[in-house]
């Protein structure tokens, strides 16, 4: 790094002595403190102030793993399902301790025996509970063996004197059960204004639908069922609705309603209209929004939303319908359908469907003009750090949001005092990032960083930093992601040098900041002024600009070089959940040596000396081999992929984990079910001889990987490609050659 303040100076004089011996000797000494950073800007959003906020409600009610609530039909109470199988209830006006209603995993049935390892998905009340006191809950029963998927029907009896209702475990019912497969169970209950019970069941499947249930209509999975368990016919405990849409449909469960949907782990119903509607789990790149109606085939997995996913797969019997509104996963990536609402306190928002997301906390209300079957408007409402598991309504029709985490919420809206104390910086030097923005001097108590196998980002040279709030640590991990305290910002500046070569001639072009703030990572780029003094905030859209760069094959010697300034959004493309959000920063990229002030010392172990660390990894700081690395087994390193005295195969596989794997990763967004992590053996990656699933791209008897035959692989072609095909898809305007050929090589030294 070009600049370092003095602070960093001294801590780094410390460290040399502490971290030395620390490697030498094996033991762990006093660590040397760091600076505290407490400078920070970076706080709130720089979009326009929001309208609404969450309140949270009944503070004292202690809950574990809610994911479902409604009110208790016959009083002002609160009905709360936890995953693990209990439900509890407690009064809506005076909150306290909850009473247990329900235990699911009790013995309850010479069909239900004990079962600790049942998971609670969903209940509701039967429309004329007053009078039957039925109460059906839909949970999961992954052993023993096969897994099952129950719809059960309990039983609540009016006791005199109760200060809490209670239902005996022994009056279950079983209505129903089936095979849901690995995972994507759906399992949300509502009954409709038509007196029905509809069902949600997810395709069973736990990456791109590998039962092939999506388009499959002799399964329950993949769709929405409809019953009636009012009336049982012959051979079932419920009846059939003689008006189910796929009764005609040629081997078709009959109980199905529609098809082609992923994972519904919610729906409603809208009290005023009947319409049925669900918010559909995606997988790698699109959530939706469906307005469900009776027969549709909503496209999984031929389609993911209105996308493309396996088109050449098997249809099903009808045409596919698209969905209302879907999201990206820059916005949402695992969506949870909400409600219709119909409150008083908010009448701007009758008749809108409010939904969230339960990764990103967000929540939106979506207009919908159901006579012409189209969407009239979409508007987020609020940005929260929920984990939003499930929707309700309270008896006056206002909405209680469930936390995953363990309250409950409701919107209000917002107020003066909810503003940020500083308006979000518009500039680089009021971030409070920089000691001198100017001079690129980081401010006291900062941490530069390297990494291993850098990302290609079109020839640019990279400054890197961590900002770490005050004295919050970051829990460590060998293998895992890091996870990082409230606060916390990752810098990334990136230089072109117009002469290549030329370090005088380096252009700042943008600095990218990484911020984690109420749980989400959230990304904002900063362009640098003609000046190269300071950088100003680019808004949510992209931006391009071209430079000139010296080019000696170019003609006139000059080549033109266009830089795209990534939106908000683009940064979620490859800062997702599965990949751990903050790419770089983990144990394999900083288990190598950084120059600290002219000494070289592992970053590692020198984060620990500083005190970075939640926990002491003292223990496996055992020695360094030729490179720096710390070396054990539970500290693993990339390779750097230009360091030819390195094995050639490390050297591949650690660059396609660099810039490929955060996509082609299981969950990852690259949906072409083959994986390059470094971590996995070749074997396993699903890439050795595999064909191409969606084209060739031109590439004619192309395989994603042919050993020893570079030329017909779909892997260093398709890095070689500008335009449509090229991969990396997005963030790059110009091809590797040094990448491309360390690939080609390795492909064609294979055996």
């Amino acid at each position: 790094m070009n600049h370092i303040s003095r602070q960093w100076m001294i801590v780094t004089a410390i460290m040399i002595t502490t971290v030395g011996a620390l490697i030498a000797r094996s033991e762990t000494p006093e660590p040397a403190k760091r600076p505290l950073w407490t400078t920070s800007r970076v706080a709130g959003s720089p979009e326009p102030p929001e309208r609404y906020r969450v309140e949270r409600v009944h503070e004292d009610v202690k809950l574990d793993r809610p994911v479902d609530a409604s009110i208790w039909p016959l009083a002002k109470r609160w009905v709360v399902a936890s995953e693990s199988g209990v439900l509890q209830s407690f009064a809506d006006e005076t909150g306290g301790s909850p009473a247990p209603l329900l235990d699911i995993r009790r013995p309850d049935h010479d069909k239900l025996a004990w079962n600790e390892q049942r998971r609670l998905w969903s209940f509701t009340f039967h429309p004329d509970f007053a009078h039957n006191g039925y109460l059906y809950v839909c949970f999961h029963d992954p052993v023993p063996a096969p897994k099952r998927t129950r719809l059960v029907r309990y039983t609540y009896v009016h006791r005199d004197g109760e200060s809490a209702p209670t239902i005996d475990p022994a009056t279950a019912y079983p209505i129903a059960d089936w095979n849901p497969g690995d995972d994507h169970f759906g399992g949300c209950l509502k009954f409709g204004t038509d007196g029905m019970l509809y069902i949600s069941v997810g395709d069973g499947s736990g990456y791109g639908d590998e039962h092939g249930s999506g388009q499959d209509v002799t399964d329950f999975n993949a769709s929405i069922l409809r019953i009636d368990v009012d009336h049982a016919d012959a051979d079932k405990h419920y009846a059939v609705p003689r008006d189910n849409p796929m009764l005609a449909v040629p081997g078709a469960k009959p109980e199905l309603f529609a098809y082609g949907l992923r994972n519904i782990w919610r729906m409603s119903v809208d009290s005023a209209t009947g319409d049925l509607w669900g918010g559909d789990v995606g997988q790698d790149l699109w959530e939706s929004v469906f307005h469900i109606e009776p027969g549709h085939n909503y496209g999984w997995s031929l389609k993911e939303g209105s996308h493309d996913f396996r088109p050449d797969r098997p249809a099903g019997p009808t045409p596919i319908s698209p969905p209302v509104f879907e999201l990206d996963h820059s916005e949402a990536r695992s969506i949870i359908g909400g409600e219709v609402y119909h409150g008083r306190a908010f009448p701007e928002l009758d008749g809108t469907y409010i939904y969230g997301d339960f990764d990103t906390g967000k929540i939106w209300a979506l207009t919908y003009d159901r006579d012409k079957h189209v969407m009239l408007k979409n508007e987020e409402l609020i940005d929260t750090p929920l984990r939003i598991v499930s929707f309700a309504h309270d008896h006056d029709g206002e909405l209680l949001i469930i936390d995953y985490a363990g309250g409950l919420y409701r919107i209000e809206r917002a107020r003066p005092q909810d503003a940020p104390a500083h308006p979000f910086p518009r500039r680089l030097s009021e971030t409070g990032l920089f000691a001198s923005t100017a001079d690129l001097t980081p401010a006291p108590g900062t941490v530069p960083y390297e990494v291993n196998a850098p990302l290609w980002s079109d020839g640019a040279i990279k400054q890197r930093f961590i900002a770490v709030p005050g004295d919050a640590k970051i829990e460590f991990s060998p293998v895992k992601p890091w996870k990082f305290p409230e606060g916390t910002v990752l810098v990334k500046t990136f230089m072109l040098e117009l002469r290549p070569g030329d370090p005088t001639s380096r252009r700042r072009l943008e600095t990218r900041l990484l911020h984690l703030e109420q749980n989400h990572w959230r990304g904002y780029t900063y362009l640098w002024n003609d000046a190269q003094t300071d950088a100003e905030l680019i808004g949510p859209a992209a931006l391009e600009r071209t430079y000139e760069v010296a080019d000696a094959g170019a003609p006139g010697g000059v080549r033109k070089q266009t830089w795209h300034f990534p939106s908000r959004a683009e940064c979620t493309l490859c800062h997702t959940m599965p990949a751990g959000f903050t790419l770089g920063v983990n144990t394999a990229q900083l288990n190598r040596p950084h120059d600290y002030d002219g000494t070289r010392l592992n970053q590692l172990a020198a984060f620990e000396q500083m005190g970075l660390f939640t926990r002491p990894i003292s223990e496996t700081l055992t020695k360094l081999d030729a490179a720096g690395h710390l070396t054990s087994i539970d500290l693993p390193h990339l390779t750097d992929p230009s360091d030819a005295s390195q094995p050639l195969a490390d050297r591949a596989r650690s660059y396609m984990q660099a810039n490929c794997a955060h996509c082609h990763m299981r969950m990852g967004g690259g949906n072409s079910q083959f994986e390059l992590l470094s971590s996995i053996p070749l074997a396993d990656m699903h890439i050795v001889s595999a064909p191409p699933v969606h084209s060739d791209m031109g590439l004619t008897g192309g395989v994603i990987l042919a050993p020893g035959d570079a030329d017909h692989s779909m892997i260093p072609y398709r890095m070689s490609l500008l335009g449509k095909g090229r991969m990396p898809p997005a963030g790059t305007n110009v091809v590797d050659a040094a990448g491309v050929a360390l690939l080609r090589q390795w492909i064609g030294e294979m055996k």
